[in-house]
C-alpha cells in the first residue's frame, strides 16, 4: 500500500477539473503533497509564477493556503521536476489522445477524464474521428495507439476493481455511461433480461454536463425552464454501454435530455426478464454484485432522487418490478461531477494506490 503520490492535475479550469483540485487538496493522504497543476498559461501569468488558484476557482480558498497554488505552463519538465507518478488529465480528448502516449513512456500513471481511451472498439471510437485511427496515418502511430488502448482499463471500480489496481492508464468512465452501465450489469450478466425486448434508458442530466464552454443549446435562455432530448441514436457514450454490458446497438435505446439543474443525473430504465422474478431475487442480484462497493447504494423502498446523490460520489439504485415479475423500471442517480467525472477518478486513485476505496470521498 502507498501512503503518499505525488499527483499533477491538467484542465483545472473546468468544472469537473474543479471538483478534482477540490478533491485532492482535501484527500487524508495527500495533506502533505498537494497536485501540481499545470495549464495553458499566458505570458503575463507565466512571468509571475502562474495564476493563483484562488483566482480560477475562489471556493477553493481555505485556511490551509490552497488558494496559494498555482496553475503553472504545461511542460513535461515541470512535472518531472515535482517527481509526479500519477497524471489526471481533465483535458479535450484530442489533446489526452496525444498526451497519454508521452507521459507512459515518461512512467508515469495516468487517469485520463475524457473519451480518448474508454472504447475498444474501432466501430464505437469512429465518433470521435481520433487523427491517429484514420487510416492514412502511418502504421507505427496506429500501432502505438492500438498498443495503449490495450493498456487502458475502464475505469468503473465497481466492474474492474482487480485491473484498476495494477493498471498504467486508467479510462474513466462517462457520466452517463455509469448511471446506465452499474443498474444493467448485474441483471445483463445473471442473465436474467431479456434483450428480445429491447432495453430503454431515459437520462436526464444538469447542464454541467455538457462542459464549461457555453452552448446555445446551455445558453441560460434555452435551458430554464425546460427540458429536451438530444443527439438521439447518436450519443457518444452509447459505445461504453455495449462495449461495458456486452450488448449489440439494436438491444438497448439510450436518450438523453437536459435538465435545467445545474448538476446531477437521473436514469430511468425499463427491462423485460425472461422469467417472471420476485422482488426479493432482483435485490438479491443487486446486493451479492455489489457486495464490497461502498460507492454503491441500494434503495429498498424508495427510489432515488436527484437530491440524494448531488454532491456525493454515490451512485444510488432502486427499482419497482411489475405485478408480473416480468418487467422492472430501475432509477439510478449520481452527481454528473463526482461519480459521473472527479470523484471516480478518486476513486480509481485510491484503488491504485491500494487505499481504502472511498477515502476522502464519502
Amino acid at each position: 500500500m502507498t501512503h503518499k503520490a505525488q499527483t499533477a492535475v491538467v484542465g483545472v479550469t473546468g468544472y469537473a477539473g474543479a471538483e478534482l483540485a477540490r478533491l485532492l487538496l482535501r484527500h487524508p493522504r495527500l495533506q502533505r503533497t498537494p497536485p501540481v497543476f499545470a495549464g495553458r498559461v499566458d505570458e503575463n501569468d507565466a512571468a509571475r509564477g502562474g495564476v493563483p488558484l484562488s483566482e480560477i476557482h475562489p471556493q477553493l480558498a481555505d485556511a490551509s493556503g490552497n488558494g496559494n497554488l498555482r496553475l503553472e505552463p504545461f511542460s513535461w519538465e515541470l512535472l518531472a521536476s515535482r517527481g509526479v507518478e500519477i497524471l489526471f488529465l481533465a483535458t479535450p480528448h484530442e489533446q489526452s489522445r496525444e498526451w497519454v502516449p508521452e507521459a507512459l513512456q515518461r512512467g508515469m500513471r495516468v487517469i485520463d477524464l475524457s473519451a480518448a481511451w474508454r472504447l475498444n472498439e474501432a466501430a464505437n471510437r469512429a465518433v470521435y474521428a481520433f487523427e491517429d485511427d484514420g487510416a492514412e496515418l502511418a502504421a507505427s502511430i496506429k500501432e502505438r495507439a492500438a498498443r495503449i488502448q490495450a493498456q487502458a482499463v475502464y475505469g468503473l471500480p465497481e466492474l474492474h476493481r482487480a485491473r484498476i489496481a495494477g493498471a498504467r492508464l486508467i479510462a474513466n468512465p462517462g457520466c452517463y455511461a455509469t448511471s446506465i452501465i452499474l443498474p444493467l450489469r448485474p441483471l445483463v450478466a445473471a442473465g436474467l433480461v431479456d434483450l428480445s425486448h429491447g432495453i430503454v434508458a431515459d437520462a436526464k442530466s444538469g447542464v454541467s454536463g455538457a462542459g464549461k464552454a457555453p452552448t446555445a443549446r446551455t445558453h441560460f435562455m434555452h435551458a430554464a425552464d425546460n427540458l429536451s432530448a438530444y443527439s438521439v441514436f447518436t450519443h457518444r457514450h452509447t459505445g461504453e454501454l455495449l462495449e461495458q454490458l456486452g450488448v449489440d446497438a439494436s438491444e438497448i435505446i439510450f436518450t438523453p435530455h437536459l435538465l435545467p439543474i445545474p448538476r446531477g443525473i437521473l436514469s430511468t430504465i425499463y427491462v423485460h426478464f425472461r422469467e417472471p422474478q420476485t422482488r426479493a431475487g432482483i435485490a438479491r442480484v443487486y446486493e451479492d454484485f455489489f457486495a464490497g462497493s461502498p460507492m454503491v447504494r441500494l434503495y429498498n423502498k424508495a427510489l432515488p432522487q436527484i437530491q440524494y446523490s448531488v454532491f456525493t460520489n454515490y451512485a444510488d439504485i432502486g427499482f419497482q418490478l411489475a405485478a408480473d415479475g416480468l418487467r422492472a423500471v430501475i432509477v439510478s442517480c449520481l452527481d454528473n461531477l463526482l461519480k459521473g467525472a472527479s470523484g471516480q477518478a478518486v476513486q480509481n486513485l485510491n484503488v491504485m494506490l491500494g487505499w481504502p476505496e472511498a477515502e476522502g470521498l464519502a
